[in-house]
């Protein structure tokens, strides 16, 4: 799983690197030869674009430098925790799912996977196999049970 997410960043980081040292400056160049730049749209949507590149790098540099941070060998492999991968059974609706948990710019939407910092990936951290958690969800309190737990370093194979 750390190894996709790394591959996602160097790959979103290797597009934008790549729109502001090349596409963005074409753009610009081509605005300021169309003249008057106070009253020139493209001129202004490629700066702020250009504005936009360069924090969303910051923000994906920071990511990286996080990522490498993390140590799978000192995460616990009896409880859920990051990169968790994780089947829960619903009670209320006896319904069973089967969730990743992620950190939140991760998510695919529609892909099974719950970020970390969300109700119910709060709700989810540390519970371990065979236990009851209860959720609370903005629409209410929601109670599951665990059913299977396979964390990153068994996921790894370090557990």
């Amino acid at each position: 799983m750390l190894d996709e997410i790394r591959e996602k960043l160097e790959g979103e980081i290797e597009e934008l690197l790549h729109e502001l040292h090349v596409i963005l400056p074409d753009r610009i160049e081509k605005a300021v030869e169309l003249g008057d730049l106070r009253e020139n749209s493209e001129y202004k949507s490629s700066l702020e674009r250009q504005q936009f590149v360069q924090a969303r790098l910051g923000h994906l540099t920071s990511r990286m430098s996080e990522l490498s941070k993390i140590d799978v060998t000192a995460m616990p492999s009896d409880r859920i925790g990051f990169g968790s991968k994780v089947d829960i059974y619903d009670l209320e609706m006896g319904k069973e799912t089967q969730v990743t948990i992620v950190v939140g710019d991760m998510i695919q939407l529609g892909g099974g996977e719950v970020s970390m910092s969300s109700a119910m990936g709060r709700g989810l951290m540390g519970a371990r196999e065979n236990e009851e958690v209860t959720v609370e969800l903005p629409r209410g309190l929601k109670q599951f049970k665990v059913l299977k737990v396979i964390t990153l370093p068994e996921q790894m194979g370090m557990a």
